[in-house]
Formats: structure tokens, sequence, C-alpha cells
């Protein structure tokens, strides 16, 4: 079974731009360090083999997890033991990730097993926006005042000049 995953998972990069095109995908953005709960729709409504996938700048695919029917225990993929988690109830499929960082961000497909076949339900794309921190909102209204206060020295300054040069024209 494992090697069916990754023949399918290679198949998926090799035509990730075409499934991208193809099916409907969506964004998801979160701040990095939040947590964040992907949905697919539960297509079959028998107990099948259910799963996700990830693909990484169009070209690395990697199983994330798999799990047969809403009440077994999700079996996760190398690299995705830690912050994730694989539920499913009968109309939708979970894969909650908690603590996201940038690595976490790429293309997920949710699909499942029918007739020996996946049949891929959606695309979601995770952007993990890196947080700012305190510091960089200090240093951004420091250089809004100094903006400002260069601003207002540049508009007395030629002030000055224009006067002194009137004053000299009236000699």
């Amino acid at each position: 079974m494992r090697n069916f995953t990754l023949i399918t998972a290679l198949l998926l990069c090799s035509l990730s731009w075409i499934s991208v095109s193809a099916s409907e995908s969506h964004t998801v953005e979160v701040q990095s360090g939040g947590d964040v709960s992907l949905m697919c729709s539960n297509i079959s409504s028998t107990p099948t083999q259910t799963e996700w996938f990830r693909v990484i700048n169009r070209t690395k695919t990697s199983c994330v997890s798999s799990m047969y029917g809403s009440d077994s225990e999700a079996s996760y993929c190398d690299g995705f033991q830690n912050g994730f988690e694989m539920s499913s109830n009968i109309s939708t499929i979970f894969l909650n990730i908690t603590r996201v960082n940038s690595s976490d961000s790429g293309l997920y497909f949710c699909g499942c097993n029918k007739i020996n076949h996946t049949v891929l339900v959606n695309a979601t794309y995770l952007q993990v926006q890196e947080g700012s921190d305190g510091m960089t909102n200090v240093m951004y209204v420091i250089l809004g005042v100094l903006t400002v206060f260069l601003t207002i020295v540049i508009i007395v300054l030629t002030v000055k000049n224009r006067k002194l040069q009137t004053g000299t024209a009236d000699l």
C-alpha cells in the first residue's frame, strides 16, 4: 500500500501544475506559530483509505498522513509525526497543524482510494506568514517620525533659502 501511495505522490509531483489548474484550489494564510485546520469533503459513502499529500515548489511531493475510515487511527509519514493530526467524520477529512512555521508552507492535497484509484478531492495552498515582533514595529515608528522630522526641516530650509534669494534680489 505504501508503494501505491508513493507512486501516486510522484505522479502528483510530475503533474502538479495540471492538477492545480484543473482542480479547485484555494489559499489559506496563517501567521507563524499559529494553528490551522485544512479540510476536504469525504466523497466516499463507505470506509476507505484517505490520505493527505504535500507538494513544495512544484517539485517535491511527500505523503503527510493516511487513515482508513473515520474510526481508525491515522498513520503519519516521515517528518509529519509532530504537530500534524489527521481526523475524519462522515462528511469531512481534516488535517490540523499546530505551531506552523515557514517549512509547513506548500500545496496540500486530500484524496481517497476508490476502486483501487486515488481520487483527489481538493487542493489547498498553505501560506505561512512570518510574524513581526515588537522590535520591528518600534523601528517602523522611529522611521516614520524621522521621515516627518526631515520633511519639516527640508521645508523650513527651502523657505529660508527662498527668503534669502528674494532679499538679495531687492538690493
